[in-house]
């Protein structure tokens, strides 16, 4: 055991770090095994895998190289953090325009590129780097006046937009901008600029919907249900139904056998169909619990670079996870996107664990510095 007259870099993270943030972090990750192996044996069955618990070992063989990425960065200090996610970000801008050029095409979209033993989604990983680099860059630029921080911050933005724009990935375009939004918010933006990266926004949005028909036509599809095909919302909204407040009982599911990407996008329907609302109400009171934890440390905390990185990256997963869940409810136009920690996918199992390493980081008590008080 641990004791606090400990100072090795273990024990010092040991007694510094938000234990509730982490305990919350690792029963998310519980849970997410446990539905993957509900949901995934019947989509490996319906595609003719090799074994039907492929996408279970794959997600089971992820994990610790997914925790231990998660506690490496828990570790890191300020300046530490920020190399990572600069140079994390500038890895990424490379791994995009890899995946534009060699990457695959699917249903008009390249958004992932194979590595041989691993298909990357470098989209994934551009949240939490950008995040904190765009953090920063603002903090630097607040310090030092001769820093020009905020332009610095609009470039990496606008460089990593661009290239996921191309892919195109509207989704993650939407979360990506408004957690950047966010930040240059409490940095004190000035409102001209506010109102042009609104008017912008709004642009971006119709844009899209009139120059990319996979995005117009599941605009149409959610207004109008005669628009077209309905299918997988049509089952995710059954599987609901069919679980009611307790669920059908795990395993026991049968929704999950003809709805594409249940064990990943629709993983969410799965939790209702098996294991009822009451788990999916539990499973959005642990999501919910870690962004306000974080925010609640972003209060007490003093650092600007650690307020507004953590504000980015709690807000990404935030929408996220919103996206995810308010899809397969039908409560806003269907949008391929993870659960984070849930859905089974190794680009995004990975990319969670970096926005957790992260945030454990920056919640850790600094007492000398006036660092987050935790209760």
């Amino acid at each position: 055991m641990l004791e606090r007259t400990d100072t090795s870099i273990l024990g010092r993270w040991w007694w510094t770090v938000d234990k509730r943030l982490l305990g919350a972090t690792f029963l998310l990750m519980a849970l997410g095994i446990l539905f993957i192996v509900a949901a995934s044996p019947a989509v490996a069955d319906r595609i003719e895998a090799s074994s039907s618990q492929m996408f279970v070992l794959h997600h089971l063989m992820m994990l610790p190289v997914a925790i231990g990425l998660m506690l490496g960065l828990s570790l890191l200090e300020k300046k530490g953090l920020a190399r990572v996610a600069v140079l994390g970000l500038l890895g990424v801008f490379g791994a995009l325009i890899l995946t534009l050029i060699a990457g695959e095409e699917i249903k008009g979209a390249r958004r992932w590129v194979s590595l041989g033993f691993f298909s990357l989604q470098a989209s994934e990983f551009a949240k939490p780097f950008l995040a904190v680099s765009v953090a920063w860059f603002l903090a630097r630029g607040r310090e030092n006046p001769r820093v020009r921080g905020k332009t610095l911050a609009m470039l990496l933005f606008g460089l990593t937009l661009f290239l996921i724009i191309l892919q195109p990935d509207l989704g993650m375009s939407v979360v990506i901008t408004l957690g950047f939004f966010t930040q240059v918010f409490l940095a004190g933006l000035r409102w001209r600029w506010i109102v042009l990266l609104v008017l912008l926004a709004v642009c971006g949005l119709v844009g899209a919907y009139l120059l990319l028909p996979h995005v117009s036509s599941r605009v149409d599809r959610f207004l109008e249900t005669d628009a077209g095909d309905t299918y997988q919302i049509t089952q995710s909204l059954r599987a609901y139904r069919n679980g009611g407040f307790f669920g059908v009982g795990p395993g026991e599911g049968t929704i999950k056998m003809v709805l594409p990407d249940a064990h990943a996008d629709f993983v969410f329907a799965v939790v209702g169909e098996e294991f009822g609302a009451i788990v999916c109400l539990f499973v959005l009171g642990l999501i919910g619990y870690i962004v306000l934890r974080v925010w609640r440390c972003c209060y007490y905390e003093n650092d600007l670079f650690f307020i507004w990185a953590g504000a980015g990256l709690s807000v990404q997963m935030a929408l996220q996870s919103f996206v995810n869940m308010a899809s397969s409810l039908s409560l806003i136009p269907t949008k391929g996107m993870t659960l984070p920690f849930v859905s089974y996918g190794g680009s995004s199992l990975l990319a969670s664990s970096v926005v957790m390493g992260f945030l454990l980081a920056m919640t850790r008590k600094r007492p000398s510095l006036g660092g987050p008080h935790h209760a």
